[in-house]
């Protein structure tokens, strides 16, 4: 199904202004649909040819549908349009006519006209119509409800026609809102209540308000209510606001250990400012689940946060002991071992300072390839770089992943690049972030401090190739691809790729097919160099 803006680009010369007050409308009619019991339809004219397209359509839930069938797309002319033109060509709401049949279903039509003020304030060109459809196959008894739902629809209806409905939506305000079910509130030009149904007043009263509002001053029940003097004025203000004219953001309102939603909207039907519509609704539960989940979360980052101080410490004590050790192997395994500890940490740092079990995964790939080249036993500068982005990666990969990588570049730049090989010139570029997925190694920096600045090779000024290591990743189908490529000295001849290699490509291999249920590839480059490449579902049922 075609969009709202799609069908009116195809098939009309509305402004892009227009479409977006069109989406605004859209955006906020279910309010009138449910006052009205009414089914909304917004038709614009085709050009030229005396027809209307409907763009957009919603049903109540205060009362049974018009359209068994959605009516989005259907374009219609002739006789059927006749209130609809009315209402365009003359700019007022249509409400005269007989009662029409879609099958066995009595309804009746309205139309409105939709405005689009201009910018000065003053009245714009009809740009659309809103269709106001209701079944009358269900009788009903008027109730003082119904009628002051009705009221209020006309008093909206009205407003569209004006160009002042919907109000202009605040920034980074939330789309929620009370709808008309949860609670109504209707206030006169002096912000007394004159309306207050039956779920608006049960949400007053779990804030400590037992008795009935009618008469009551809004703005300073409110006041007297909140338990914060500040949340108070707020919500007093929002009351008076609408009663300006003005459009407030939504507000809430905490007292007794209840917290109620509000949204207040005012009511100015051909520019005259007549009272406002207070919507309320209660969310105490809402909020209690919200703290709970806040405090779950708080829990689960101190969590993390403790584990990344423990495997610091470990890592301090693993490198006290390899500073003790005489023997120069036993040594660097406990560097080693100081390299792929700390990696785990960073991990959990990241995830520490998250809402979620999900971290930003290229910063501790930068982080990371940095530490790699600092602690290569090699007498060149080897460039690191990355190629694409890792994005976001859920805790379980990304742990695993980053001690992969780690293995794999430091492979690269201790193997791929051996300290008697000549030196290659290199000089500040500046330009690419480091790639890879190497850990803090020992006497880098560890998760929290600064991680040290990588180096990237200038041109060669010899006829060797800089050293580089480079690290492509993209996504796929919902696999991640990495390629970890170096343009050093390339795999021995005699190498097995299943059982060769020391016991960080073991790791390696172990963590790709057991913890990431992927798979790994070394092989030789065709441009020179070693390239790993390694496939890994984002899926864990994958």
């Amino acid at each position: 199904m075609s969009t709202l803006r799609d069908l009116a680009e195809e098939h009309t010369q509305l402004r892009p202004a227009d479409i977006d007050h069109l989406h605004r409308i859209a955006g906020d009619w279910q309010l009138l649909s449910d006052l009205s019991f009414a089914d909304l339809l917004l038709w614009v004219p085709v050009d030229g040819d005396g027809t209307f397209l409907c763009v957009a359509q919603v049903r109540p839930t205060t009362a049974p549908t018009a359209y068994q069938d959605d009516q989005v797309g259907r374009i219609i002319g002739g006789p059927e349009v006749a209130h609809l033109e009315v209402a365009y060509r003359q700019g007022r709401i249509w409400r005269e006519g007989d009662p029409v049949w879609y099958g066995d279903v009595p309804a009746r039509h309205e139309a409105v006209p939709v405005r689009l003020r201009t910018t000065d304030g003053e009245h714009g060109e009809v740009i659309a119509v809103v269709g106001r459809d209701t079944n009358l196959s269900t009788a009903r008894t008027p109730s003082q409800l119904e009628l002051n739902y009705l009221t209020t629809a006309d008093d909206l209806a009205q407003m569209i026609a004006d160009g002042t409905f919907p109000p202009p939506r605040h920034q980074g305000e939330t789309t929620s809102a009370p709808r008309v079910g949860d609670g109504l509130v209707r206030l006169d030009a002096s912000g007394k209540v004159t309306y207050a149904s039956p779920n608006a007043q049960s949400a007053y009263r779990r804030l400590g308000y037992a008795s009935h509002l009618v008469g009551e001053d809004l703005a300073a029940l409110h006041r007297r209510l909140a338990a914060d003097p500040l949340e108070g004025t707020d919500a007093a203000n929002g009351v008076l606001a609408a009663l300006r004219g003005e459009a407030p953001p939504r507000r809430e309102i905490d007292a007794r250990g209840a917290t109620m939603l509000t949204r207040a909207l005012p009511l100015m039907p051909a520019g005259v400012p007549i009272g406002a519509l207070v919507l309320v609704r209660d969310v105490t539960e809402v909020r209690r689940r919200d703290r709970a989940l806040m405090t779950k979360d708080a829990t689960i980052r101190e969590i993390h946060h403790r584990v990344k101080n423990n495997l610091q410490t470990v890592a301090a004590l693993l490198r006290l002991q390899a500073r003790r050790v005489a023997m120069p192997e036993a040594r660097v395994a406990l560097e080693e071992s100081v390299r792929r500890v700390a990696s785990i940490a960073l991990v959990h740092e990241t995830l520490s300072l998250s809402s979620d079990e999900a971290v930003e995964f290229d910063g501790i790939v930068d982080r990371v390839a940095s530490a790699a080249t600092e602690v290569a036993a090699t007498e060149s500068t080897v460039r690191m770089r990355r190629q694409g982005s890792f994005g976001v990666l859920p805790a379980e990969i990304a742990t695993s992943l980053v001690m992969v990588l780690n293995e794999l570049l430091l492979n690269a730049v201790e193997h791929g690049f051996p300290a008697d090989e000549a030196a290659a010139p290199a000089g500040l570029d500046g330009t690419d972030a480091a790639g890879g997925g190497g850990t803090a190694p020992a006497g880098a920096a560890g998760p929290g401090e600064p991680a040290p600045a990588v180096v990237p090779s200038a041109s060669a000024t010899t006829e060797m190739p800089a050293p580089e290591v480079v690290v492509s990743v993209h996504r796929f189908r919902k696999m991640l691809h990495v390629s970890v490529a170096d343009n050093g000295r390339g795999l021995p001849p005699d190498f097995d790729a299943e059982r060769g290699g020391n016991l960080g490509l073991q790791i390696v291999r172990a963590l790709v097919t057991g913890e990431l249920r992927g798979t790994i590839e070394l092989r030789n480059s065709a441009s020179g160099g070693t390239e790993a490449m390694l496939v890994v579902p984002l899926s864990r049922g994958a």
